[in-house]
């Protein structure tokens, strides 16, 4: 799986003017980035919590280096295809904060085991069985983390009873399968709007794997770490005394939807470092349209953010957006004769002008473009691929 991407021409060039880069492109702020990175690991490691940067949010294996070498321990991903491209890429310690079931996957896995350290979830003791097949035949060895549901509703196992079939499960398998610990992860908790909500739901989760926690090592299995927690609510998770790793992700780049979180004075905050640059290809009496639409920017956190002072986003299209003045809600009142858009802004975009829209969704908004236009200032400073699509499987 190679870690660069072909299929298409980088849209900028080191040194290029912002005004220079094709659209549409995704564009990374490096001033805000680098202070998103630094602030939250070192919030962390004030604490004696590790950061395992989570890969999925950009899928891109030289901001994976750069989080590395800010004191990330590695990277955690969710498919096999995404850990070979960053294992191919220089990354020594992956964890897949996935279950993976489908045997020619547990193949690819099980080899690239003997290349990195490498851990995958587990919640069903059919899988382990599979995995440690799979790395019987490769002569490798996996690290296990035991997934439990803390609250999300989705993979894990919820009763204690399920955590300690697995263990014994792991353990039968040895020394082909290693138990690590616990992934307890609550991914709903990250969008919780008050800091209230979120706390109380982390609160839940930490008591939760404290319980498996110690119920494993009393049995005398080893429990050395207990992983989860994400851009949302990882002030929580470092607090808790119980997590020993976190996995935030979208931290380095930031959405809208991350955003519209009540702040919480006890984390740092996180600047908006990623965004599309689209151009102006028209300019019509009531409206403006840009040149990129559902093929660029994703709309399932809602409609993207214009940086464009007056304007806004009124609607999407599969190749267009279109933006609107703010003003253009407004109608004219009844007596005044019949409704009609407010009048426009003085200061009309004109074609050819780059705007940058800042997205609801970062992950899938990335997952949309194969470059990483990085710049500092006014200048593109770096171009960097994104892991091919194919790495998604």
């Amino acid at each position: 799986m190679s870690s660069g991407n072909s299929a298409s021409a980088p849209p900028a060039a080191p040194g290029d003017p912002l005004g220079r880069v094709d659209t549409p492109a995704l564009v990374l702020d490096l001033d805000a980035f680098e202070a998103n990175v630094a602030a939250l690991h070192a919030h962390a490691a004030a604490r004696g919590v590790r950061v395992r940067a989570h890969g999925k949010a950009h899928r891109c294996p030289e901001i994976s280096r750069r989080q590395v070498a800010a004191g990330a321990v590695g990277v955690c991903c969710q498919k096999v295809g995404e850990a070979e491209g960053f294992a191919e890429a220089g990354i020594a310690d992956i964890l897949v904060s996935n279950e993976i079931v489908d045997p020619a996957k547990l193949e690819r896995l099980a080899r690239l085991a003997r290349r990195v350290r490498l851990a995958v979830c587990v919640d069903h003791p059919g899988a382990v069985a599979a995995l440690a097949r799979a790395c019987r035949q490769a002569q490798a060895r996996i690290d296990v983390l035991i997934e439990l549901d803390v609250g999300q509703g989705r993979c894990g196992v919820a009763t204690i009873d399920e955590v300690m079939a697995l263990a014994r499960a792991v353990a039968a398998a040895a020394p082909a399968l290693r138990l690590r610990g616990l992934q307890a992860y609550h991914g709903s908790a990250q969008h919780l709007r008050t800091v209230q909500a979120r706390s109380q739901a982390i609160a839940g989760a930490a008591r939760r794997a404290a319980l498996a926690r110690d119920t494993l090592r009393s049995a005398g299995f080893g429990c050395d770490e207990v992983s989860g927690g994400g851009t949302g609510t990882f002030a929580y998770e470092v607090a808790s005394g119980v997590y020993t790793e976190i996995q935030p992700g979208s931290y380095a780049l930031m959405d809208l939807d991350y955003r519209a979180n009540e702040p919480d004075a006890a984390a740092p905050a996180m600047r908006q470092a990623i965004g599309v640059m689209m151009s102006v290809m028209s300019v019509r009496a009531a409206h403006a349209v840009l040149d990129g639409g559902l093929k660029a920017v994703s709309v399932d956190s809602g409609l993207p953010a214009l940086r464009l002072p007056g304007w806004r986003v009124r609607g999407v299209s599969d190749e267009h957006t279109v933006i609107e003045p703010l003003e253009a809600g407004r109608t004219v009142p009844a007596g005044e004769g019949s409704s009609a858009p407010a009048p426009l802004l003085s200061h009309l975009p004109v074609p050819g002008q780059r705007c940058v829209l800042d997205p609801g969704h970062c992950d899938p908004t990335v997952n949309l473009h194969d470059w990483v236009v990085a710049y500092r200032g006014d200048r593109v400073e770096a171009v960097w691929p994104v892991l091919p699509r194919d790495a998604s499987r």
